[in-house]
């Protein structure tokens, strides 16, 4: 699905329901829209806020976190750095809307054997980040779209040379990613550009 139908598939979700978004016959992505909230997210909007949830075989659902995709990303770019445009090109297109499965077509021939999951699920799970952060986030953000906060790192973990213990040091610490990676895509800051090309942060 494309970034507005799965947006439209989410806020059409009733409360208190769980449903099956994306599955590879292996695994599995499913949402769910919860009709209280906890006080740790007082701030956020009841009708906005959902969950996602990831079945892998017959294991019971859990809620995969950031570092789950990121850290995915960052073996793939590792293991073959010639992969990191390819990869960078795909996840952006994700971020600007596109199917998830369309952006990673080119990425199907190379061989990867680093990595947590399967490179559809984890699309898609970019795809739902991306999604939770726009319409779920309760504070006010430093980003606006709000989930370059969340692709921020996408570009981060895939094109920086840096270890992966000093990127997730950093991100634990609730670090923004570098300007480098979202000013042209973010319109709270002097260097927005509507008119940025793909891949505009690589050199």
């Amino acid at each position: 699905m494309t970034y507005n139908d799965m947006l439209n598939l989410v806020l059409a979700l009733p409360f208190d329901t769980m449903k099956e978004v994306y599955s590879n016959g292996k695994q599995s992505l499913l949402i769910y829209r919860p009709s209280t909230l906890s006080k740790r997210f007082k701030n956020y909007d009841i009708n906005t806020n959902f969950q996602i949830f990831l079945k892998i075989g017959d294991d019971k659902p859990f809620k995969p976190n950031h570092l789950r995709l990121l850290i995915d990303l960052k073996l793939r770019a590792r293991e073959i750095p010639q992969s990191r445009i390819e990869l960078l090109t795909a996840f952006d297109k994700i971020f600007y809307g596109a199917e998830p499965l369309k952006a990673i077509s080119p990425l199907t021939h190379i061989n990867f054997t680093q990595y947590i999951n399967p490179i559809d699920i984890t699309a898609v799970l970019a795809q739902l980040f991306i999604i939770e952060q726009n319409i779920g986030y309760g504070n006010k953000s430093t980003f606006n779209p709000p989930s370059l906060y969340i692709h921020g790192w996408i570009r981060t973990f895939i094109a920086s040379d840096q270890e992966i213990d000093q990127i997730v040091y950093r991100i634990c610490r609730n670090t923004p990613p570098t300007v480098k990676y979202t000013c042209q895509d973010n319109k709270n800051h002097p260097e927005y550009n509507p008119n940025a090309k793909l891949l505009w942060y690589i050199n």
